[in-house]
This record gives C-alpha cells, sequence and structure tokens, in this order.
C-alpha cells in the first residue's frame, strides 16, 4: 500500500490544529499486520516529543472513531496507529523538504530511470521552482523535476547528526562535567 491521500486530508487538519507539519502518512502492511504510519513535525524543531505524538495520536483516532460510528471508516480492517517524528535520516515527502535539507546527501528513487539511472546518491544542491538539484559523484549535477521522485530520504551522516542534534544538548558536555565526581574521570569503567 501507498500514501493515501484520503487519510492524509482527514489527519492534516489534526496536526496543523496542533501546529505541527504533517511529513507523511503511509498505510503498509498486510492482513492482520496493517499499520498506519504518521510523521509529523514542529516547524520550529522538525521533531515531536513523546507527548506531541501523543496528543495527535489521540486526535487522530478520536477522529477515524467517529468517522467509523458514522459508517464511513476509511480503513475497515484492523490496523495499528504509529505517530512519530520523521527522525534524522527522515523522508522527503515534500518539495520544501528539498530545500530545507540543501547540502545534505540524500537517496532519491526515481519513478522512472533518467539517464539510465534508478536511484540517486548524493549531495542536494538546491531547488527550483518544482525542480531539484543533486549532485551525483562521478556524474556531476542532476537535475530533475519533483513529480519524478518515487521516494527520497536523507542519508545519515555527520554532518546530518551536527545539523539534527537537539539544542538541549548544546550543553551536555558542561553537564557531563558536574555529574561526574571530582577525581574519578580518568577511571574506567570495568
Amino acid at each position: 500500500m501507498a500514501d493515501t491521500p484520503d487519510l492524509t486530508a482527514l489527519i492534516a487538519p489534526e496536526a496543523a490544529a496542533l501546529g505541527f507539519d504533517l511529513v507523511r502518512v503511509k498505510l503498509f502492511g498486510g492482513k492482520g499486520d496493517l499499520t498506519l504510519q504518521v510523521m509529523a513535525e514542529r516547524p520550529d524543531t522538525r521533531q515531536l516529543t513523546i507527548e506531541d505524538c501523543a496528543d495527535l495520536s489521540r486526535r487522530i483516532s478520536d477522529v477515524l472513531d467517529a468517522l467509523e460510528a458514522e459508517g464511513r471508516d476509511p480503513i475497515t480492517e484492523e490496523y495499528r496507529l504509529e505517530v512519530s517524528s520523521p527522525g534524522i535520516d527522515r523522508p522527503l515527502t515534500r518539495l520544501k523538504d528539498f530545500a530545507d535539507w540543501t547540502g545534505h546527501e540524500a537517496r532519491i528513487v526515481l519513478a522512472a530511470p533518467i539517464e539510465g539511472r534508478k536511484v540517486l546518491t548524493g549531495l542536494l544542491k538546491g531547488v527550483t521552482d518544482d525542480r531539484i538539484t543533486i549532485y551525483v559523484q562521478k556524474h556531476g549535477e542532476m537535475e530533475i523535476s519533483f513529480a519524478q521522485v518515487g521516494t527520497a530520504k536523507l542519508l545519515l551522516t555527520d554532518a546530518l547528526i551536527a545539523a539534527t542534534r537537539p539544542l538541549s544538548l548544546d550543553g551536555a558536555e558542561e553537564i557531563e562535567d558536574e555529574l561526574v565526581p571530582e577525581g574519578t574521570e580518568d577511571e574506567g569503567l570495568n
């Protein structure tokens, strides 16, 4: 199963009401193992807290339960609802994602091959209108339209980890120093 536009239309207003941007809604799995995956983020931090996930999960459940009570259930089989942040090596599902993550490495799987390539792995260089530029090593810059993207995600790199490091960890070294008793810094764990 794939991205589900009807479910996205139902869920997007619930995410927006909480101040979140919806990243992806995907229904996947088979009979007896169906999962409705919802990824969202706060526009300022690009993450959600556990409480944020719980709030969004409750809102989605309430909407889907109300539709079921009216006999208009969009998912007729049993399913598991999974609400989360997109994570560090996040999917790139919106054109703005490619612009926001310019300068980072990504893997783009194309809907159809271009110049004999179905997968483009390289450095995102930018977005102009609906066109994405990616630098593919040993090939150079390639420009594709957003419509040509099948799936895409960021690749886990040191630069990406540094760019997504939570603000609360900026002083982690100072906090760690306060937690280590004096005279034990050089003692190893056995």
